[in-house]
């Protein structure tokens, strides 16, 4: 599955966008002016997300790519 169908997927199920996760990633204090805070795992964040949406463990990851910079 390509990333930008991991996005895509993730979309249709919640109905969030990558900018959606990324406030409520801002609120969680993973994310600061939209970059990852020193020290915050991938584990973290993805133990979040699978808690908080249901979402797999690939999907989290795109997410989590996506609070790295990735966006295609």
């Amino acid at each position: 599955m390509s990333f930008q169908a991991y996005i895509d997927n993730i979309q249709a199920k919640i109905g969030k966008s990558p900018a959606d996760f990324k406030k409520l990633a801002e609120q969680k204090g993973f994310l600061r002016k939209g970059k990852l805070v020193e020290g915050i795992k991938a584990g973290q964040i993805v133990a979040w997300l699978k808690e908080d949406f249901d979402l797999g463990h690939g999907h989290a990851m795109a997410i989590y790519a996506v609070f790295k910079g990735k966006s295609k």
